[in-house]
């Protein structure tokens, strides 16, 4: 089994699509909805299922993708910001790996092993090993 876990940031690990005015301020080029989105889930009971399964062999990686609407500078700053999210947010998960690419990129070419994501296109690109992310705690804690 390859024992790699991927997490979507943008709706799977944040509500960034509840942040009000978040279309608006991605096509004004602001990153202030990736600043403001709060945790999808309790993320004291997500460190702890990341960091079990990190002692246990697995590796956790962020695939997330930058804005539709962008620039070169803006896309340096939603990284960065998105780094800094992830900092803020789960400090004590140290991932293996953030990948952060263009929109649309697609994801199945970045890693293997486990997807968690909120875009069904993705998670069918995907393939097996795909997860929705409505039980994303009760699903990592099975495996």
């Amino acid at each position: 089994m390859n024992k790699v876990i991927n997490l979507d940031m943008d709706g799977t690990l944040n509500k960034f699509y509840d942040v009000d005015g978040w279309l608006d301020d991605l096509v004004n080029y602001n990153p202030r909805p990736y600043i403001e989105a709060k945790p999808a889930c309790n993320f004291s009971a997500l460190a702890r299922v990341l960091n079990r399964l990190i002692r246990n062999g697995y590796r956790v990686r962020i695939i997330s993708w930058l804005s539709k609407n962008s620039t070169d500078e803006f896309d340096k700053i939603v990284t960065e910001t998105k780094k800094q999210w992830l900092k803020k947010h789960l400090p004590s998960v140290e991932f293996d790996e953030i990948i952060i690419v263009k929109y649309g990129t697609p994801k199945e070419t970045l890693s293997t092993g486990i997807l968690f994501d909120d875009e069904e296109k993705n998670r069918l690109n995907w393939g097996d090993g795909a997860y929705d992310v409505n039980n994303i705690l009760k699903d990592l804690a099975n495996l």
